[in-house]
C-alpha cells in the first residue's frame, strides 16, 4: 500500500497511506504475541510514521498505549503508568485516551496503588461510554469485550492481591464475551483460572484451565503463556491434590508447545 501510495493522486495516497498504517499496528501486535518485543516496537513505530504521512495524528497516541502494554508484561509499573499518561492528551479521542486510562489502571495495580488504580478505572469508564463508532474507520483495540472497564477490573483485582473479588468479576464478564472469540475466552479465561487458584479454589481452577488448554495451543500467544506459566506455578503448590496431579501432563504439554 506504501509503494502503490506513490502512484496515487492525493485524497488516494492518504487513505493508502492511513490503511497501511493500521496493518503495520496489526503486524506489530502479531510479533509482540510471538514474544518479539523488539520488532513489536518497530512495527509499532512503523505504524505511526505511515500514520502521520496519512494525515493521522492520532494514532501516534494508541502507540503509547501499545507500548505500555509492553512494559506492564515486564511489571515495569513506573514506565506503564508514564506511558499511559502520554496517551490521555486531550487532543486525542476519547476512545484511545480512555484505553490509555485503562492501561494506567493496570500499572497502578502491579504497583499495589488501589486507589490510583480505581480512579483510573472510572475515568476509562467516562471517556470509553463518550466514545462514538465510526462505520468508516477501523476499530482501535478490542472487539469482543462487551465491557472493556469491566474486564480490566478483574485483571487489576488480581493485580491488587484480591483474587476472589477477581475471580468473581471475570466470571460475570466472561460470561457476555462470545464463544466465537477464542482468543479473548482463553486470554482472560486464564487469569479467571489464576484467581480462582490462588483463592483456593483449586478445583474449579483446574477444571477451567482444563477447557482452556485447546484454546492456548490454537492462537500460540506470549502474553497468553506468561498467565499460563503463573497458574502452573500456582497449582504446582497443591502436588498432592488429585485434580492438579490429573491436569499436570496435559498442562505441561501446553506450555512446552504454546512457549515461544
Amino acid at each position: 500500500m506504501r509503494e502503490t501510495s506513490t502512484h496515487a493522486d492525493p485524497r488516494t495516497r492518504q487513505q493508502l497511506l492511513a490503511l497501511g498504517s493500521r496493518y503495520a499496528e496489526y503486524v506489530g501486535w502479531l510479533v509482540q504475541e510471538s514474544g518479539n518485543e523488539r520488532a513489536a516496537l518497530w512495527w509499532t513505530q512503523r505504524a505511526v510514521d505511515l500514520a502521520a504521512a496519512g494525515g493521522d495524528r492520532h494514532l501516534a497516541g494508541y502507540a503509547l498505549v501499545r507500548r505500555a502494554l509492553i512494559t506492564l508484561y515486564r511489571e515495569d509499573a513506573k514506565e506503564t503508568i508514564a506511558l499511559a499518561r502520554q496517551a490521555q492528551d486531550s487532543s486525542l479521542p476519547p476512545r484511545i485516551r480512555g484505553l490509555a486510562a485503562q492501561r494506567e489502571a493496570q500499572g497502578h495495580a502491579i504497583a499495589g496503588d488501589r486507589d490510583a488504580c480505581l480512579r483510573a478505572l472510572d475515568k476509562a469508564r467516562e471517556l470509553l461510554d463518550r466514545h462514538s463508532p465510526d462505520s468508516g474507520t477501523p476499530v482501535i483495540g478490542t472487539m469482543h469485550l462487551p465491557d472493556p472497564v469491566g474486564m480490566i477490573t478483574g485483571r487489576c483485582l488480581y493485580d491488587l492481591g484480591r483474587p476472589r473479588e477477581a475471580a468473581e468479576t471475570l466470571d460475570q464478564q466472561l460470561a457476555r464475551v462470545p464463544p466465537h472469540a477464542l482468543r479473548t475466552q482463553v486470554r482472560y479465561g486464564v487469569r479467571r483460572a489464576l484467581a480462582h487458584a490462588t483463592a483456593g479454589d483449586i478445583e474449579q481452577a483446574c477444571d477451567l484451565t482444563a477447557q482452556l488448554l485447546g484454546g492456548a495451543a490454537a492462537v500460540s500467544s506470549a502474553t497468553i503463556s506468561t498467565d499460563l506459566r503463573h497458574l502452573a506455578h500456582t497449582l504446582g503448590r497443591h502436588p498432592r491434590n488429585l485434580s492438579v496431579r490429573a491436569l499436570a501432563p496435559q498442562l505441561g504439554t501446553s506450555l512446552r508447545l504454546i512457549t515461544p
